[in-house]
């Protein structure tokens, strides 16, 4: 299974995009062709309440936490981003 976007995201527009977590938000990301699968093609996600960006670090690996854990993107590897609206 191709990649769902019509072009290879790289880290620095998946980084721009992820600009909106503010610990307020969810976030919920579609993995396709993720390392962690024994299956080609096959879907990941990973879905997060009160999600925020980790600043740029010296690695320049794409981080997301929830407070609990650190979760690190591959920006080659996702199908599609939902970013939760703010509640009113």
């Amino acid at each position: 299974m191709p990649n769902a976007l019509p072009f290879p995201m790289t880290n620095d527009q998946l980084r721009q995009v992820l600009q909106e977590l503010d610990g307020e938000r969810e976030l919920e990301v579609s993995f396709v062709n993720y390392h962690g699968s024994s299956y080609p093609g096959h879907v990941g996600h990973l879905a997060l309440r009160g999600a925020m960006l980790i600043p740029d670090e010296p690695d320049h690996m794409v981080k997301v936490t929830d407070g609990k854990s650190i979760y690190i993107l591959e920006s080659q590897n996702i199908a599609y981003i939902r970013i939760g609206l703010k509640k009113i």
